[in-house]
């Protein structure tokens, strides 16, 4: 998938869906909550690896340059060798913690009922 052009055939102006899309991804959530989880400070490519196990090298420079083009994140590179490149949280992406925290609290107060209806549902 062509993570840089997200448009629907049917409503290409629909901003939830356009939007959704590309943070709705299977990591972009995941590194955004590590990221805040660090607080105001920032974290190196290899401390998100290390928090991230099972992400791969190449998906997780992926997610995160398509979440600084789409500004939730800033990279900031010093000419150092070797590089040293750090990442940090936006101010827009700090407007969208309080809805994503609150999702995750619903995920947690819902978890053992989806996965009761989930295996009630797999012996069907």
């Amino acid at each position: 998938m062509d993570r840089t052009t997200i448009e629907d055939a049917v409503f290409p102006d629909c901003p939830i869906r356009n939007i959704l899309a590309r943070l709705c991804d299977k990591w972009s959530l995941l590194v955004i909550y590590t990221l805040d989880k660090a607080g105001n400070k920032t974290i190196r490519f290899k401390e998100l690896q290390r928090e991230i196990p099972d992400i791969s090298q190449k998906m997780l420079t992926v997610t995160l340059r398509t979440l600084e083009n789409d500004g939730y994140v800033t990279r900031t590179v010093y000419p150092e060798v070797p590089p040293r490149v750090e990442y940090t949280l936006t101010p827009r992406t700090h407007s969208l913690l309080p809805h994503l925290n609150s999702l995750i609290e619903w995920a947690v107060e819902n978890k053992a009922a989806i996965m009761a209806d989930r295996k009630k549902a797999g012996r069907k």
